[in-house]
């Protein structure tokens, strides 16, 4: 009988624009799962793909698989081929369908065969180095610089102006928007509600949020900052920042910043098929 990867044609045919690279990282990665380390590797590869997040995978020589079992789930994708799935199984725990992997993947992506990746929120903890991480790996061509700026920034939000400032700080980060996080003193906080979202960026660190009340309009979690950044993004300590996306304008010398259309833009799942995806394809140097 033949293999889904031999009935159905890669999705590179059709789409040659799509871009799938597959890198070395000279960083030691560790995955943990119930106190067991799953896998080891100074040799993991970050794939990078077209609209997706870069995803570790790791040599299956480095991966403990006597840990794990194959399940008789697959998912098919037009550029990779059919995945094989396993179950992780340490001590009383289980993680169904946590790694997957590409046995017989298309030629133009053929470097992946012996390779397998976790999904992230089916195991504990991921380490580069003795480092713990967070939510995905950080892109190596990824940069964050947060820069102090006089110019006057203005957030109008419910037809109110909720922050005022000449002391914003400017964080560049590649491919996004940039955001302008400005300290309490200059934003309303009279109008902003405590909320309990919690979210985490493997850039910046833990962020906590605030709701906008403005009369009889509430703006749910419109408003977050970083108490306790991580080291290699202090500046942003204690500021505030908008989404771009939600609020009537953010003026930046009195000019009204063009609203980005993004994944946190309340129409994206509308109209991110008809724009192009900042984040690909990208050539890598």
């Amino acid at each position: 009988m033949a293999t889904a990867t031999e009935t159905r044609e890669s999705g590179f045919k059709t789409n040659p624009d799509y871009k799938i690279t597959f890198e070395p990282s000279p960083r030691r990665v560790r995955v943990r799962f119930n106190g067991a380390v799953v896998a080891d590797s100074t040799d993991a590869h970050l794939l990078f793909e077209t609209r997706h997040l870069p995803v570790y995978y790791f040599p299956r020589r480095d991966v403990r698989l006597d840990l794990m079992t194959p399940t008789e789930h697959h998912t098919f994708c037009p550029y990779k081929g059919t995945a094989a799935y396993w179950l992780i199984g340490v001590g009383d725990r289980h993680a169904e369908n946590a790694v997957w992997g590409y046995p017989e993947p298309f030629e133009e992506v053929a470097a992946i065969q012996d390779f397998v990746a976790f999904y992230w929120d089916r195991v504990d903890h991921w380490y580069e180095e003795d480092e713990e991480i967070f939510v995905h790996p950080r892109d190596p061509y990824k940069r964050v610089d947060v820069v102090r700026s006089s110019r006057p920034v203005r957030v109008v939000l419910g037809g109110e102006t909720v922050a005022e400032t000449r002391q914003a700080r400017f964080l560049f980060e590649t491919r996004l928007p940039t955001r302008y996080y400005i300290p309490h003193e200059d934003v309303r906080m009279d109008l902003l509600v405590p909320s309990d979202k919690v979210t985490r960026c493997p850039y910046k660190g833990q962020a906590h949020y605030w709701s906008a009340r403005i009369g009889d309009q509430v703006f749910p979690d419109i408003v977050w900052s970083y108490p306790e950044p991580i080291l290699e993004c202090p500046k942003i300590k204690g500021h505030l920042s908008f989404f771009n996306e939600q609020v009537d304008a953010i003026l930046v010398d009195g000019v009204e910043v063009p609203r980005p259309l993004t994944p946190w833009s309340k129409d994206w799942k509308e109209k991110a098929t008809t724009v192009p995806d900042p984040r690909g394809p990208v050539h890598r140097p």
